[in-house]
């Protein structure tokens, strides 16, 4: 099986000139789904971590079942306002303005080892922040996974510059 087969390309959303990259219609596949996530999480069987980190909201769903996989916690990623106890927050720039980020204060405990789930990285602003947020917090970046890369965007690039190593199983050209 192709997992990039599974994957449905929207032109011209949410804008012109876009090619949004659906990665639901993989999800909804049994055997896509499972191959996904297994392949994201196979270089880091038996490397101990702690949790998987997943930024919302398809990062819940691929985070979830790759935290399931490695016997790991799991940790949400959230827009700002949307969780109950404390948190702690990280601002990032996006193209029309500037989002917010949080976790709970107490999801993450220094030394953790975590591995950040999503399910595509662009331009790499969200993951960014999201490394950010979890280092502050003394988590230990083991690496940002993701299904799809969009190369031409440089936000695994970005990352890498952070010191962070990043798996995709894909890579799409153009935006």
């Amino acid at each position: 099986m192709n997992l990039k087969d599974t994957i449905r390309t929207i032109p011209d959303y949410p804008k012109p000139g876009i090619m949004f990259r659906d990665v639901t219609t993989l999800l909804g596949q049994p055997r896509a789904f499972r191959k996904a996530v297994d392949e994201l999480v196979q270089p880091y069987s038996g490397s101990g971590i702690h949790k998987v980190a997943g930024i919302e909201a398809r990062g819940f769903i691929l985070g979830g079942a790759a935290a399931h996989q490695l016997s790991a916690g799991f940790v949400p990623l959230r827009k700002k306002g949307k969780l109950p106890y404390k948190t702690i927050t990280e601002s990032y720039t996006l193209e029309y303005g500037v989002d917010e980020m949080e976790m709970h204060e107490d999801a993450i405990q220094p030394g953790d080892k975590v591995l950040l789930v999503d399910d595509l990285i662009a331009t790499g602003g969200t993951a960014e922040a999201a490394i950010k947020l979890l280092r502050r917090a003394g988590a230990e970046i083991v690496a940002a996974a993701f299904v799809i890369d969009l190369p031409d965007l440089k936000g695994a690039d970005r990352i890498r510059n952070m010191n962070c190593e990043v798996q995709a199983l894909m890579a799409f050209e153009g935006h």
